[in-house]
């Protein structure tokens, strides 16, 4: 009998204690390492307690085969500028490089890709795409300096995070808007990455000149001297120094897909590398001719406008 009852008063009193600890353990803070933690507050709008957006944007980096040490350095300063790229073995450049590298960015869970392709040993072609449904552009990559060739002074925190600026010539034409949207995304660190650092001690600066995209990269330098420190918000005292690399973008074609599908823009000032080595080849055969027709034009003229006998000519011989 005194179990039956002590079975009663536990299944009577247990679901009624159950509650009281529940209820305690609710109200009771949670204890971290950095104190007390506080209940969060309930708030009663919809719009509070909606997810946030979250960038989330990863790039691929890769290169061709057969690509030139020089443009393979310059892959490399950008990888080493954007904490938030992944870096991929080389591609082999043809027709269906396209549905190679969708596959790709897909598999390493990426949303861009920077695709540096090399022909000849001598032309460099930069393809900055959005996978998988695109747009893509194709560049030409002109007037190449690496940070190892510049050694500038500057100097700045890897994986901090660039303030990217944009000449006003972006804002005029649509397709310099589409480009200007595709940097923000592709160079743009996403806050609270877990490779980058939250600071800003760097600017990425992109501006257009002759129709080329020209991008510098300068360090934010502030004096550190006790006497000569800064104010927070000041920008008097404060310079920037150039760490580089540097490299200029022709854009040739802005396509609908990723590498590749309908045609959106095409530059009509674009001129091919093979085009310029030809017409350089025709100047310098040019010169060869003229010379040979300067020879012949010499002989003709010796021989219709003969010298006459010296008399002078025999003097000595005897």
């Amino acid at each position: 009998m005194g179990k039956k009852r002590k079975q009663r008063e536990a299944e009577t009193n247990g679901p009624a204690a159950k509650k009281e600890d529940t209820a305690a353990s609710e109200e009771r803070p949670k204890r971290t390492l950095l104190g007390w933690k506080e209940k969060p507050q309930e708030n009663a709008d919809t719009a509070a307690t909606a997810p946030s957006f979250r960038n989330k944007e990863k790039v691929l980096v890769t290169c061709s085969r057969r690509i030139n040490f020089r443009y393979r350095h310059l892959m490399l300063n950008v990888v080493s500028l954007l904490p938030h790229c992944k870096k991929d073995n080389k591609v082999e450049s043809k027709e269906i490089k396209g549905a190679t590298l969708n596959e790709l960015v897909e598999l390493r869970n990426c949303s861009s890709c920077l695709f540096f392709e090399c022909r000849k040993h001598l032309d460099l072609y930069l393809w900055m795409a959005k996978c998988p449904n695109g747009p893509s552009v194709k560049f030409l990559v002109n007037a190449v300096h690496t940070m190892e060739e510049l050694k500038l002074t500057g100097n700045h925190l890897k994986g901090s995070r660039p303030i990217l600026t944009f000449s006003a010539n972006f804002d005029k034409d649509a397709h310099w808007l589409l480009l200007k949207e595709m940097i923000i995304q592709i160079f743009g660190t996403p806050k609270g990455h877990q490779k980058s650092k939250p600071h800003h001690d760097h600017v990425f600066a992109f501006s257009i000149v002759d129709d080329h995209i020209w991008f510098r990269n300068y360090q934010i330098a502030v004096p550190h001297i006790e006497s000569d420190k800064v104010p927070r918000g000041s920008l008097e005292k404060m310079t920037l120094v150039e760490v580089g690399p540097r490299f200029c973008l022709n854009p040739i074609k802005i396509f609908g897909g990723s590498f590749g599908g309908p045609t959106l823009y095409e530059n009509p000032f674009y001129v091919s590398p093979n085009q310029i080595r030809a017409l350089q080849k025709k100047q310098k055969t040019g010169k060869y001719a003229k010379k040979v027709k300067a020879k012949t034009r010499r002989k003709m003229h010796e021989l219709s406008n003969p010298l006459e006998p010296d008399e002078f000519a025999d003097m000595w011989k005897e």
